[in-house]
């Protein structure tokens, strides 16, 4: 293959790599080790997984054409394959490609395990949909390849992106023993309530701040895209299916944190309990629900969800008729402490984190009678700047 055959690639990766900046990047940047030989980036769309693979070629490369960036769904792979583009860079010197949208391209990891077996100096570094199972590929790649997710913007990276607030993530532990301390160093130099209102009405996707007044749009797109496009492409599943799972979404979304009946959920949608769960653990992997159950998540074994969530409160802002507070507040709190810790639904309070520390969420007036005299519980109370005890300001759970 003639370099003039790829130059539609080139060109398209000039016109993305020309717009990035390396002045904020996400929290797994640095938690990547670049120098493994696949590297598998999975997360919802809108995340940021695109611009992350930029960042490092420039950050990387003096000269960005000593490798090459190309997205599978590219109309250039419907007439070219992917073995093509790797032989036409191993030939050229080009000894590491940054590939998007992996699960879009058939037979995926057939090609890139014959590419690990037969270029042994060829690296990639590919991104993939949240929904893509990878134990459950036709080939096991699990010993080629480094796996890492990222998730949406923490309210602390959000800080970071708006360029008001720069601060190492603080772990749990250190939380919830001197919130006050750092909620006090971090309030002298912000306005803390505007900017949590800010971020949990379009903080989330990296995205919002290209689209503006557009993003409800945009995100309301964005679901949609999953549903129809990187649904398919991962699961075998029928146009009836689809539709059903768009309804399933739309029925949550009017009663968030939804409590199921699943006898009378699957009634509404005409289906089984088998394919029901299917298409709730199917939207859960992709980053559009969130399922909170009483035991360790898995997806080989799908379990009733005792509570059902939208993955952040954007999606609440865009997606629900109406935004209730109490479930905004329960809904930032999960997503924001299920990236890094184990949360279940407790027989007290309203989550349980690693099994060990107990939280009951509220407004400023909240107090500790629903969960009083349990060990390690805590109470994470909204409209509050700085805490005391074991209340902690909701908005500082996403500093961690």
């Amino acid at each position: 293959m003639e370099t003039i055959e790829l130059q539609p690639l080139i060109d398209n990766y000039h016109r993305k790599i020309a717009k990035i900046s390396l002045r904020f990047k996400r929290y797994l940047y640095a938690q990547i080790n670049w120098n493994a030989r696949i590297i598998a980036i999975k997360g919802a769309r809108g995340v940021g997984k695109t611009t992350m693979l930029l960042q490092h070629i420039l950050e990387h490369y003096q000269d960005i054409d000593q490798t090459l960036y190309a997205s599978l769904d590219d109309l250039w792979f419907t007439t070219h394959s992917l073995l093509e583009l790797v032989d036409w860079a191993d030939r050229h010197g080009i000894s590491r490609l940054y590939l998007d949208e992996v699960h879009r391209y058939d037979n995926w990891s057939q090609t890139l395990k014959n590419i690990y077996d037969n270029y042994p100096d060829m690296s990639i570094v590919y991104t993939s949909s949240s929904i893509l199972m990878m134990d459950n590929a036709k080939v096991d790649l699990s010993r080629r390849q480094t796996i890492y997710m990222l998730h949406g913007l923490s309210f602390r990276e959000f800080l970071n992106f708006e360029g008001v607030l720069d601060i190492e993530p603080i772990p749990l532990k250190d939380l919830l023993q001197h919130h006050v301390r750092h909620a006090m160093k971090i309030v002298q130099d912000i306005k803390v309530a505007p900017l949590f209102e800010d971020y949990l009405a379009h903080g989330y996707y990296p995205f919002y701040r290209e689209s503006a007044e557009d993003f409800p749009g945009r995100l309301r797109q964005t679901v949609s895209a999953v549903i129809d496009t990187d649904l398919p492409a991962v699961e075998n599943v029928s146009f009836d299916t689809i539709q059903k799972t768009k309804k399933l979404l739309m029925i949550i979304s009017e009663r968030v944190p939804f409590e199921p009946n699943m006898s009378e959920l699957w009634k509404q949608l005409s289906t089984n309990n088998d394919l029901g769960l299917r298409m709730l653990y199917a939207l859960d992997k992709a980053q559009i629900l969130a399922l909170l159950i009483n035991q360790t998540k898995s997806y080989k074994y799908l379990c009733k969800p005792e509570k059902i969530f939208l993955n952040n409160a954007n999606l609440m802002h865009v997606l629900c008729p109406q935004v209730d507070k109490g479930n905004e507040r329960e809904t930032f709190f999960y997503s924001q402490m299920r990236v890094a810790n184990e949360v279940k639904f407790p027989k007290q309070g309203d989550f349980l984190i690693n099994d060990k520390y107990l939280f009951e969420l509220g407004g400023k007036k909240k107090n500790f009678d629903q969960i009083a005299d349990v060990a390690d519980s805590f109470l994470a109370v909204d409209d509050t700047e700085v805490g005391y005890g074991n209340r902690i300001p909701l908005w500082m759970f996403g500093m961690l």
